[in-house]
């Protein structure tokens, strides 16, 4: 028989948040992993706040709703405060019962910018690997580095000279036209008025410049998990620079191998990482010149292996900026971004974990 069209509107209800949530539900890994990793950082949320006045915003909480933002692509601090409001998901994972009242917008970000500080996305990141099932998940032999471009939040009319010139024309409303055609415009010269830290680059011929960053990632090659990441000017070599830095912090076995593309094919890089005791797995880069790597390295069957690893890096790159929403950062300055970037990799980690540990089918 036909069901009745009522609405139901108690005021009480016995069901939990708990209740709600299908017990095979990824986010019920994802929160426990979560959860061990915070307790291990309690210390240094300690350090980070003072201990008179009024309370804020727990930084687990914090923590966790800003995962949440990265998992469900949620584009900005008000809208996840607004999807706190009536998700129950939303509100089980972050720990909220179902009267507690959701924090300003405004003061949520500036509690997260409190989290700069003490580099807490790096050793977010930290507790989350150190984690006994997913350490074992973790390679100490093979790693891949490549780098991406992060567009900044700046518009191009707000590259100007340094020396005051080249001022934006008056009239035209809030957005006037400016003709930038034929006009020299450099990193030397010019700067970002709205984020000074964003670089004009070109990626390649053909293309045109765009003010960005530069985002890292290092990899090991088992399971495609990140195991590092950095941020740095968008210049010719901060790839190369950023990949000597990470593999320095990665712990690793001697000998261990780093693959890479062919834009790290230099005979500085390569030098630098045999100093380090690392073999370079970098593509050959035959165009027009010779390859610092040779039949030495190029011989072994690792190499080949290496080569096809490392293109799986693609992916974490593909999924931080589409789902985790880097495409373009909502941040300006380079530390800002480089934390979001940071916490946006343990993000994509994290929605791989549940498969790799077995525990969802």
């Amino acid at each position: 028989m036909r069901g009745e069209d009522e609405r139901s509107e108690g005021m009480f209800s016995y069901v939990r948040p708990e209740q709600r949530v299908p017990s095979d539900h990824p986010l019920r890994v994802i929160g426990a992993v979560v959860d061990r990793a915070l307790v291990e950082l309690s210390a240094q949320f300690e350090a980070l706040y003072s201990h008179t006045g009024r309370p804020s915003i727990p930084p687990e909480k914090l923590l966790r709703a800003l995962l949440l933002q990265a998992f469900y692509t949620v584009r900005s601090e008000r809208q996840l405060m607004e999807q706190l409001q009536y998700n129950l998901l939303f509100r089980w994972f972050v720990g909220l019962s179902m009267d507690a009242p959701v924090w300003d917008a405004s003061v949520f970000a500036k509690n997260r910018d409190r989290l700069l500080d003490g580099d807490i996305a790096r050793e977010f990141m930290a507790a989350v690997l150190n984690q006994a099932e997913v350490r074992a998940l973790l390679s100490r032999e093979h790693f891949s580095v490549d780098g991406t471009l992060i567009e900044a939040w700046a518009s191009m009319k707000s590259f100007r000279a340094q020396d005051g010139s080249g001022e934006p024309p008056t009239g035209g409303g809030r957005n006037a036209e400016r003709d930038f055609h034929g006009e020299k415009r450099s990193n030397a010269t010019h700067a970002s008025t709205t984020d000074p830290d964003a670089w004009l680059y070109r990626k390649s011929p053909g293309e045109g410049a765009k003010l960005c960053h530069l985002g890292h990632l290092t990899m090991e090659n088992r399971h495609g998990l990140i195991v590092e990441t950095e941020l740095t000017a968008a210049t010719g070599w901060g790839e190369r620079a950023a990949a000597e830095a990470m593999i320095e912090e990665v712990p690793r076995d001697a000998h261990a191998t780093l693959a890479a593309d062919k834009a790290y094919d230099t005979a500085a890089f390569v030098a630098a990482l045999r100093q380090l005791g690392v073999v370079p797995h970098v593509a050959q880069n035959l165009s027009g010149r010779r390859s610092a790597i040779d039949g030495r390295t190029t011989r072994h069957l690792s190499y080949a292996a290496s080569q096809r690893a490392r293109k799986r890096i693609e992916e974490a790159f593909g999924w931080i900026k589409t789902i985790g929403g880097l495409r373009k950062t909502r941040h300006r300055g380079r530390d800002k971004v480089r934390w979001i970037f940071t916490l946006t990799a343990v993000a994509y980690n994290l929605i791989r974990l549940p498969k790799l540990l077995g525990a969802v089918p």
